[in-house]
């Protein structure tokens, strides 16, 4: 009987093992990543046999809400749907997926967004989603129904992050997120992503649930659809489609229904308007189509043969349909505002047109190029080991500029490049990693006020010295030079002699580089160039003359002298000013401006590359602005208009980098000659502020005035400057403020009469005619009508309020920009009726 029980438990242990077995096989789905956004627990749906996750993991901010269903109008009744996570907490948050196929392969990813009124105020949020660091597609909610969003993508890297951007119009959310991997074959992407507009099965009653997994292997969603003018067409038949019959699998249960007209004497006319989603996408340009075909009719006379037409013949093909074996018909590029699909039969052929599915794909752009893939991961492997919890660090770390991590600063070539990075006073702990040394663009690091231990390491050490990296562990006691550490205590046993000198040699060690250090500050104060070689590197004359081709191209010109067109031996391009003997601005300015770019770092402040101080040759290295200054695009005779959208960036841009120089530096910095020249753009007119030859730090935090010689340019300064020569922030936000009228009316800050007899400042002309109303007469003649007037009249009062006659009457600088970024749009949708 014993025995008879251990046989019966065997067999049935190895059923429950096969069954199990079986089940982990169904869960499996090789190349999905499934993740209910918010769900509490790890679940198997019970339609699609999917295993969903939670974010754990996947994501390490925002918080789990319920949603409401009661109000809903969901025809997919989806599990997924019942929760979602929300982010009320930082700018851009990223969920980073890591599919086990890896880089340069094509994914299907697809987010799910029901908004379920989960906090009762029925206020529908608006934000933007992103792949990786180039835009998706704008949520927008307008009622209650669950929507989807959807690509084909190719991931450059191992990891991909699908990132959640709050614009200000609500708390951003979301409900599911989903990835799979497809062949390579069936939607190849050169560049760009593909945006799923439609995925349709036609012929299939419209209360039938959209196919997707396991009937579609990809688990691509197909939605029923029909048209009463139409003719509808079923087969029950059993339909082969192997691999080989369907390349492109498309379920059984799609191709076995189709449309088709009455007669073969009509055509097949299908036309589509997309008008959903921002104005990124709307209307859309770029398109590719994918028609799915099967003969699901025996038919007696000849083969169904077809001609297809897309968008007034761009793309034209014909077809010949076997009984029950797919035609996939992939279309060129084609180009407009909506899809127009035409279908005919040919005459021979004498029956009518059918389809039986279509995708559109929306073609999207992939303009931003992401950080160099070496930098990500070690700048990851640091935020791994300190565990770093900073809102800021999700997403790419440098790009888009505007999510630019905390205390990083980039520079923005092809690949952007980590050049900078600040993790001063973080309560940081452990040693310093190797993997600091791995940054090869890296000329800034600060370290201190940390509890760091163990040995600074070789590779680190050797760029201090080779001068390549400026360096700061200050306030880090158990911190040593040495390598490896030399410890004070080893062993009980030690001797006193031993201990004496090795505690003796590091107070030698850290006095010698406290010496070191005081000497630097001290050369730091008296001449930029030896402050300079601490972060930058210096060239020699004979350098600047190649890097200038000999001083070929100028490229601007000013009271310092010439500013000239360069490229280093990378072929990163710069701009290199020279220092003229007769110089008005002077070696004293030249000198001002070295010593601030060294410790200044913003993305809206021009880069400094390196610098030249050889004899009578001064030189200082910048970054390139590939489209000059902000000056020339205003001029008239500039073939190009800057549009209102772009100056608002630009505006916004520059109120940025000013805000760093006022409440981001410490001590706080002015910048004395703020106008639309010293703004440059790059080649994405990105804006930056330049010159820094006449700027002045205050000589403590609390300090709220500089007295010196008046200084600047006419037109922007400030009254209190012009009568005292006192100038504080305020007076920066002064000339801010004519920068903005410049921005709106087009006119020089000093305009000149027709017939050049005669000058007036911008303000004696416009104040009246804004005071009167009609700020219409101000505005640029040459946008020609393309603005938003809220947004206009919205930027003018935030000049006026810059221009007040008292200093205290203006605002900070904070206070504009928070402005500024309103204005961009600042009543919602009635924004939509203007365009920007």
């Amino acid at each position: 009987m014993t025995k008879e029980r251990s046989i019966t438990a065997f067999w049935v242990a190895l059923l429950a093992s096969l069954a199990s077995a079986l089940v982990l096989g169904i869960q499996a789905q090789p190349g999905f990543i499934s993740i209910d956004c918010g769900a509490s627990n790890e679940y198997i749906d019970e339609n699609t046999n999917i295993t969903y996750k939670m974010d754990d993991g996947f994501i390490g901010s925002g918080k789990n809400v319920l949603m409401s269903r009661s109000r809903a109008f969901d025809q997919n009744n989806l599990q997924i749907l019942n929760d979602a996570r929300i982010f009320p907490d930082g700018m851009r948050n990223c969920y980073t997926l890591k599919p086990d196929q890896g880089k340069n392969r094509t994914y299907l990813i697809r987010a799910w967004f029901w908004f379920g009124n989960y906090d009762g105020k029925d206020q529908f949020p608006s934000f933007d989603l992103y792949v990786d660091v180039n835009y998706w597609y704008t949520v927008d909610y307008t009622f209650y129904m669950s929507v989807s969003e959807e690509i084909m993508y190719v991931s450059k890297a191992d990891d991909i992050q699908v990132c959640l951007v709050n614009t200000g119009n609500g708390v951003p959310f979301i409900s599911a997120l989903e990835l799979r991997a497809l062949d390579d074959d069936i939607y190849p992407l050169r560049s760009g992503l593909l945006r799923v507009s439609q995925r349709l099965s036609l012929g299939r009653s419209l209360v039938a649930n959209p196919v997707r997994y396991p009937d579609d292997v990809y688990d691509r969603v197909w939605s029923s659809w029909t048209d009463v003018n139409w003719h509808m067409l079923e087969n029950t038949s059993a339909i082969d489609l192997s691999d080989k019959n369907n390349a492109y699998k498309v379920p059984e249960e799609v191709l076995r229904t189709a449309l088709a007209t009455i007669n073969s004497n009509s055509s097949l006319y299908f036309l589509r308007t997309f008008d959903r989603g921002s104005l990124a996408w709307a209307p859309p340009k770029k398109w590719i189509v994918y028609l799915h075909f099967m003969e699901i009719e025996r038919l007696s006379g000849p083969k169904r043969e077809l001609t297809i037409s897309i968008n007034d013949n761009q793309f034209t093909e014909t077809v010949s349909l076997e009984y029950l074996k797919p035609v996939a018909v992939v279309s060129t590029l084609v180009s407009g505002p909506h899809i127009i699909l035409s279908i005919n039969s040919t005459n021979k052929s004498g029956n009518p047109p059918i389809l039986n599915a279509v995708e559109i794909y929306n073609v999207g752009d992939l303009p931003i190029v992401p950080t160099a893939q070496d930098d990500v991961k070690a700048i990851n492997d640091i935020k791994a080991m300190y565990h770093i919890k900073s809102e800021s660090w999700q997403g790419d770390p440098c790009v888009p500029s505007e999510f630019t991590w905390d205390g990083l600063n980039c520079s923005y070539g092809n690949p952007p490049r980590i050049i900078s990075l600040d993790l001063s006073n973080n309560q940081l702990a452990g040693a310093i990693p190797e993997t600091l040394a791995e940054l090869p663009n890296l000329t800034f690091l600060d370290l201190s006020g940390n509890n760091l231990i163990g040995s600074v390491p070789e590779a680190l050490r050797k760029k201090v010295v080779e001068n390549h990296l400026y360096m700061s562990l200050i306030g880090n006691a158990d911190l040593c030079l040495a390598d490896p550490c030399l410890h004070k205590k080893k062993q009980n046993t030690i001797h006193v002699s031993i201990v004496t000198l090795v505690s003796g040699f590091s107070a030698v060690l850290f006095g010698a580089l406290a010496i070191i250090w005081l000497i630097k500050r001290k050369q730091i104060a008296e001449s930029s160039k030896r402050m300079l070689k601490l972060k930058n590197r210096p060239f020699e004359y004979g350098e600047v003359s190649k890097i200038t081709a000999n001083f070929g191209r100028v490229i601007g010109e000013g009271g310092f002298g010439k500013v000239y067109h360069g490229t280093l031996d990378d072929d990163t391009v710069v701009a290199v000013k020279m220092l003229s003997e007769s110089s008005k601005q002077g070696y004293k300015e030249f000198q001002a401006e070295a010593q601030l770019l060294v410790i200044i770092h913003h993305r809206n402040l021009v880069s400094l590359f390196g610098y030249c101080d050889d004899s009578k040759h001064m030189a200082l290295i910048y970054e390139y602005m590939a489209n000059g200054n902000l000056r020339q695009h205003l001029s008239d005779d500039h073939p190009k208009v800057l549009t209102w959208s772009k100056r608002l960036q630009i505006a916004t841009d520059a109120a940025q980098g000013l805000d760093y120089l006022h409440n981001g530096c410490k001590p706080p910095i002015i910048h004395r000659d703020l106008k639309t020249s010293n703004i440059l753009l790059n080649e994405d007119f990105q804006a930056k502020i330049a010159d820094f030859g006449l700027s002045r730090a205050f000589a403590a935090e609390n300090d709220s005035r500089v007295s010196t010689r008046p200084a600047g340019t006419i037109g922007y300064l400030s009254p209190e400057f012009q009568s005292s020569g006192n100038c504080d922030k305020k007076s920066d936000v002064y000339s801010f403020g004519i920068v903005l009228f410049e921005l709106i009316t087009g006119q020089p800050a000093i305009m000149r009469s027709r017939d050049g007899s005669s000058f007036k400042h911008i303000l004696e002309w416009l104040i009246p005619i804004i005071e009167s109303g009609d700020i219409l007469r101000i505005l640029d003649p040459r946008l020609q009508g393309e603005f938003n007037i809220n947004s206009a009249w919205k930027v003018v009062e935030i000049a006026m309020s810059c221009t007040q006659p008292r200093a205290i009457d203006r605002p900070d600088i904070n206070h504009v920009l928070a402005e500024l970024k309103d204005s961009l749009c600042p009543y919602g949708k009635v924004a939509e009726n203007f365009p920007i």
